[in-house]
């Protein structure tokens, strides 16, 4: 059914794992509390698809003085994912029916991604496929993670696939010659999205048949 691609490349927060809506409201409040008023729109824009290194280079140029990511944000957050975290609704049927080799490529460092992954009862699904930003130069939205797995997999990029849900995401898969499709229901709306040549859903479950379709 899917034979325009060789790989599907799933983007992690808010594709697989619904992380993004925590996480947003929680750093709105972090960097208010540390000097930074800023509101969950504005996290949104800023932040998300980004790595955590641009962002806390962001956060220390604005407030003036270092920050210690992991206590200060990572654990937090952390502690907020094991109670609340769960998988994106309706990925898991997805996944049971797509049949064309997957992985994941996400700016979320490794041990992030296995947190997560693990929590949400994904990771499995992913074994020995997982790749991050902090494998490559650049982070989305430069393509170099996207590229990295496609060359990790031997896969051509015009053969893959990219399922992302931020504009940063969106940006770094049209520069790596992917298909894109832009999941929308999450943080980030639709119209943001929305790009020439960009398939955008609004329900994961959508999933399997747009791939087929393409």
């Amino acid at each position: 059914m899917m034979s325009l691609y060789d790989l599907v490349i799933f983007d992690c927060d808010g594709v697989l794992v619904d992380s993004e809506r925590l996480a947003v409201v929680m750093e709105s409040r972090i960097l208010t509390e540390i000097g930074w008023p800023i509101s969950e729109a504005e996290v949104i824009q800023r932040f998300v698809g980004r790595s955590s290194k641009y962002m806390k280079t962001e956060i220390e140029n604005v407030i003036g003085r270092s920050i210690d990511w992991w206590t200060e944000f990572e654990e937090p957050i952390r502690i907020l994912y094991e109670s609340e975290l769960t998988a994106i609704d309706g990925v898991k049927d997805a996944l049971d029916v797509i049949t064309t080799l997957t992985c994941v490529a996400s700016s979320s460092s490794h041990s992030s991604l296995e947190f997560k992954l693990g929590l949400t009862g994904l990771l499995e699904r992913f074994h020995g496929r997982l790749f991050s930003s902090n494998d490559v130069e650049h982070a989305k939205p430069a393509p170099d993670v996207f590229l990295f797995a496609a060359s990790q997999l031997d896969v051509v990029p015009d053969r893959c696939a990219v399922i992302e849900d931020s504009v940063n995401g969106v940006l770094a898969g049209l520069a790596a010659g992917m298909t894109v499709f832009a999941y929308a229901g999450g943080v980030t709306s639709a119209s943001e999205l929305a790009r020439d040549g960009v398939t955008v859903f609004l329900e994961m479950r959508e999933l399997p048949g747009l791939l087929a379709r393409m």
